[in-house]
């Protein structure tokens, strides 16, 4: 099956958003579109307007946005890597997750903690005392 060539002509914005893979199904792109979290060009639009290239997409998904450039339009669901030619993100990088220490791992059958055991967990994840 071929793939569809990206084009110039105007899409959905649901479509486009949901065939680069900003969304994994349509219609979760279409409550995104409706629930504000899609913007073409700084405005809220609806899930039937239609995008060209040359606009800018902001789409919050993930706690994180992405602010996208639109290079070419796709109307049909496509693989991975001609996705990523179809916009251009701006946004810039998340921010590093926060350091955790690890947790430490009791082996499996090794019964209850002594509780000698238990108050050296107890002080290292900062507990009472």
């Amino acid at each position: 099956m071929p793939t569809p060539e990206p084009s110039g002509r105007p899409v959905r914005i649901d479509a486009w958003v949901w065939a680069v893979r900003m969304f994994k199904t349509r219609s979760a792109a279409a409550t995104a579109v409706r629930a504000g979290h899609v913007k073409i060009n700084g405005e809220a639009v609806k899930p039937a307007q239609q995008v060209v290239p040359g606009d800018r997409v902001r789409v919050w998904r993930n706690h994180h946005e992405h602010d996208l450039e639109v290079l070419a339009t796709v109307a049909k669901r496509v693989g991975a890597p001609v996705a990523r030619t179809c916009y251009t993100d701006h946004a810039p990088p998340p921010p590093p997750k926060e350091f955790m220490p690890s947790v430490p791992v009791r082996p499996r059958g090794a019964g209850r903690p002594t509780k000698k055991e238990r108050r050296d967990m107890e002080k290292f994840r900062g507990g009472f005392r």
